[in-house]
């Protein structure tokens, strides 16, 4: 059976969909069978794997409020192993028509439910924020994976949503367990990146991945070629942090590169 990852944070701009990108193309050139769930309405993820959300005819909206098969909506992408189940500008008014939806916290995880099977990994792109779709998405969840920025307002939030992620394993999900907290946009040659790994190494301990992911220009243009770093430049340090990363989860989960 699959596995189902979350990758969250409330606050923008920390590399949620750079993550849900490259640690899917990087699962996926491991030869491990990955999909990738675009729950954010922006559809960044759903672009940077090479699709135009535009013309995008069914997609994450459509499996949560009309109840489609997700079968139906999945999309191959141009890397071997990697799929994708996109999103929609739509989604943005998810939220408001099930808010008076029976079990409406539940509905991405009876989507996805029938497909888990089919998948090494299911990781699902949460936009910035802990409404009803990033509820969902954690609700349907096995784990989640935290991005935390390399800057001074790192550990803001990050409190809230932690205790996001009791609530939800407390009433609707008891199974869920954070997979990790990972650093992003490091500059070794700042003090004030080592400082907050620091602080948060010493705050979070075991639960923080040794991997770091470093800003790097090929991670930021990568999503314009509508394809991960590893495709754009397999040897570039973004792309490098991500294939460790992918290898630190498979680890974790005493898997093996295959």
């Amino acid at each position: 059976m699959g596995k189902i990852i979350s990758i969250a944070n409330q606050k923008g701009g920390v590399g949620k969909t750079t993550t849900a990108i490259n640690l899917c193309a990087s699962l996926a050139a491991l030869e491990y069978k990955t999909l990738v769930v675009d729950a954010d309405p922006q559809a960044n993820t759903t672009s940077g794997v090479g699709h135009n959300p535009k013309e995008v005819q069914n997609s994450i909206y459509e499996c949560m409020v009309d109840g489609i098969d997700v079968k139906s909506c999945i999309l191959d992408t141009e890397i071997d192993y990697l799929y994708v189940l996109p999103s929609h500008i739509d989604l943005v008014g998810a939220e408001i028509e099930m808010v008076n939806i029976e079990n409406r916290e539940g509905k991405m995880r009876k989507a996805l439910e029938p497909i888990k099977d089919n998948y090494d990994f299911i990781i699902i792109d949460c936009s910035p924020s802990l409404g009803l779709i990033t509820i969902n998405a954690l609700t349907a969840s096995d784990s989640v994976v935290v991005p935390v920025q390399c800057e001074y307002f790192a550990l803001e939030g990050l409190g809230k949503l932690l205790n996001t992620i009791k609530i939800i394993q407390s009433r609707l999900n008891t199974n869920l367990e954070i997979e990790g907290i990972l650093l992003t946009m490091y500059d070794v040659r700042l003090r004030l990146s080592n400082q907050v790994v620091e602080e948060v190494k010493t705050h979070f301990k075991n639960l923080v991945f040794d991997t770091l992911v470093p800003r790097n220009i090929k991670l930021s243009e990568s999503p314009s070629f509508g394809i991960p770093a590893i495709a754009h430049d397999a040897d570039s340090k973004g792309a490098i942090s991500y294939l460790n990363l992918a290898k630190e989860i498979l680890a974790n989960n005493n898997l093996e590169k295959r």
